[in-house]
């Protein structure tokens, strides 16, 4: 079981797993709460573009993608909040354009397949101790966020308008926020790549709603459940011999699936003996 430690890049691999686990369902759950799911997938595309940047200009692709992918974010809120185009035809473009971008730019560099298909899919067993150093930088100052600024960020995500009436910095944490997000992405993209980078903001916080109560309660209980998720889906990979984000990802989904099954179950028998109480209930009730 403990083999895998002896490899030093299943260690570095194992670290950067914890990390995406941690840092993506913190910054999810706030995308969850304002109904933008799909926010971490425009990330991704735009990111895209960023990496293929950096193949052109022989620079650090992750450097660049964070660049990039930051601009989009402030690019995408500043078209939502001020232009009139809506949150979702911002994301639209967003996607079209990122794919687009990042085709086009690969195609100039002349990079190869292999080169985009790990920033792609992921390639948690390449990640070196430089990747490490930034991943865990990174991820840092994403909990540093999400965490210090979770009061003012609930109400952001809970009721915008209330919130601004309140005397909230709402364009502010617009822009804190968005940027955020595009960093989890650029930190998620080495472990489950730029394509599934969403599903691991998303999944762990859809499966914690279903038993949690509070916000604060569905956040840290998503976090947990995104950390163990990396780990056992990083842990299988090695001993299944396949890709550890798309393990990630489909035991993110498995472990979703499970806990709805079982809630939903849990639900119905409280139903079922909520009216088999009331029957009971009524002989004694009724009038002689």
């Amino acid at each position: 079981m403990f083999e895998l430690l002896s490899y030093d890049f299943m260690v570095r691999a194992l670290i950067g797993a914890l990390l995406v686990g941690v840092t993506a369902p913190a910054v999810g759950v706030y995308l969850v709460q304002r109904r933008m799911s799909l926010m971490g997938d425009g990330m991704g595309h735009i990111a895209l573009t960023g990496v293929a940047l950096g193949f052109l200009l022989g620079t650090a692709p992750v450097l660049t993608a964070i660049v990039v992918t930051a601009l989009g974010a402030i690019a995408l809120e500043l078209i939502r909040s001020l232009g009139r185009t809506s949150g979702d035809v911002a994301l639209a473009i967003m996607f079209y354009g990122g794919i687009a971008g990042g085709v086009l730019l690969i195609g100039l560099a002349h990079g190869s397949n292999a080169s985009l298909s790990s920033y792609l899919f992921g390639s948690l067993l390449t990640t070196s101790p430089e990747d490490l150093m930034l991943i865990g930088a990174l991820a840092v100052a994403v909990l540093l966020v999400t965490l210090a600024l979770r009061p003012w960020l609930f109400a952001l995500c809970h009721d915008e308008e209330f919130a601004a009436v309140s005397g909230v910095p709402v364009r502010v944490l617009n822009l804190v926020l968005a940027v955020t997000a595009a960093v989890t992405v650029t930190v998620a993209m080495r472990a489950v790549g730029l394509l599934l980078v969403s599903a691991l903001m998303i999944i762990p916080v859809a499966t914690v709603q279903q038993v949690a109560g509070g916000f604060l309660k569905t956040l840290l209980a998503a976090i947990g459940l995104g950390a163990v998720v990396a780990l056992s889906g990083s842990v299988g990979s090695f001993y299944l011999d396949t890709a550890p984000g798309a393990a990630i990802v489909v035991l993110a989904i498995l472990v979703f699936l499970v806990v709805s099954a079982v809630s939903g179950l849990y639900r119905q028998l409280l139903q079922w003996n909520q009216r088999r109480r009331g029957h009971g209930r009524l002989p004694s009730d009724s009038p002689a």
